[in-house]
């Protein structure tokens, strides 16, 4: 059972993105998509979030528990955290996520936002957006979360903000790959 939280705004293109790589697997999933309650998105068609997503409220309420939970990015990365309009709702889902989720997956924004809510670690303004394919290694190859992986890799990337190394390091935090270029990409 794994939820998807899609923060994106173009949600079809996204959970189609993520389905096929769950999909990807021998396993058999149940990918349940979820909505923050109160936000309404202006890009999807009410219809679609009425028939496919569940709003948190309705999970939370129903006790359920997931095997894992993905945090998509949102493109509000310009925002102070606390300044998102669903960042107390957001902040409920990340503490939920502590005793009904087995594994939680931030991507983009989603992961930067984690990693304030649990660990304080600013966020910071890029002068010029990062973008392109990047280099990056595998700084933790014997990780179970990057067994088969390459010691070297390239990796899209487009933001504005980065979470720097240092800080990341102080709060304790494995950092699993990493570019000399663009800094931390996958911490755990």
């Amino acid at each position: 059972r794994i939820g998807l939280l899609n923060l994106m705004p173009k949600k079809i293109q996204t959970e189609n993105q993520f389905a096929r790589l769950i999909g990807a697997t021998p396993l058999q999933i149940e990918l349940s998509l979820i909505r923050m309650s109160a936000h309404q998105t202006k890009n999807t068609a009410a219809e679609h979030m009425e028939a496919f997503y569940r709003p948190f409220d309705e999970v939370k309420a129903s006790g359920e528990k997931f095997d894992g939970l993905i945090i998509t990015g949102a493109p509000i990365e310009h925002l102070e955290f606390e300044d998102v309009t669903y960042w107390d709702e957001l902040t409920q889902v990340f503490d939920w996520t502590q005793t009904h989720v087995q594994s939680t997956f931030g991507v983009c924004w989603g992961g930067m936002a984690m990693i304030w809510h649990f660990h304080k670690v600013k966020k910071h303004i890029l002068q010029h957006k990062a973008f392109g394919c990047i280099r990056h290694r595998n700084l933790a190859p014997a990780s179970p979360y990057l067994r088969g992986f390459s010691d070297d890799m390239v990796i899209p990337v487009s933001r504005w903000t980065e979470m720097q190394r240092a800080e990341i390091e102080a709060a304790g935090l494995p950092i699993l790959i990493d570019s000399t270029e663009t800094g931390p990409c996958l911490v755990e």
